[in-house]
C-alpha cells in the first residue's frame, strides 16, 4: 500500500508534539489527574473545618469553670503531650460527638499560646 509521503511525518510530529504538551502541561502548566485534585479538595475542606472550629474550642475554654486546673494541667504536660491533655480537658470535642478531634486540638493549642 502506497501512503502519501507526507502522512508518515505529520503522525510522528503529532504524536510528539502531544507528548511535549502533555509533559509541560503537567509539570510547568499545573495540571493534576482527578486524583490528585480530590485529594487537594479533602486536605483544603479538613483545614476549613478545622479553622472554623478553633473559636468553638477556644470558647470551650473561656466558659469552662474549671479553666485555671486545666490549663495548668496542659502547662505541666511535656510539650509533645500537651495535645493530649487538652484533648483530655473536653475542649477539642466538636459539639454533637463523642470523641475529639485531634487535629482541633492542636489548633486550638496554638491559639491558646501557652
Amino acid at each position: 500500500m502506497n501512503t502519501l509521503e507526507w502522512l508518515k511525518p505529520g503522525i510522528y510530529g503529532a504524536l510528539i508534539g502531544a507528548a511535549f504538551v502533555s509533559v509541560v502541561g503537567f509539570s510547568w502548566g499545573g495540571w493534576v489527574t482527578g486524583g490528585t485534585a480530590n485529594d487537594r479538595v479533602m486536605t483544603m475542606s479538613r483545614n476549613d473545618v478545622v479553622a472554623s472550629m478553633v473559636p468553638v474550642c477556644l470558647d470551650m475554654a473561656q466558659s469552662d469553670p474549671a479553666r485555671a486546673d486545666k490549663l495548668e494541667t496542659i502547662r505541666a504536660a511535656a510539650t509533645y503531650q500537651r495535645r493530649d491533655a487538652l484533648m483530655r480537658a473536653g475542649w477539642a470535642t466538636v459539639p454533637g460527638t463523642d470523641a475529639p478531634n485531634r487535629d482541633i486540638a492542636q489548633a486550638c493549642l496554638k491559639e491558646l499560646d501557652l
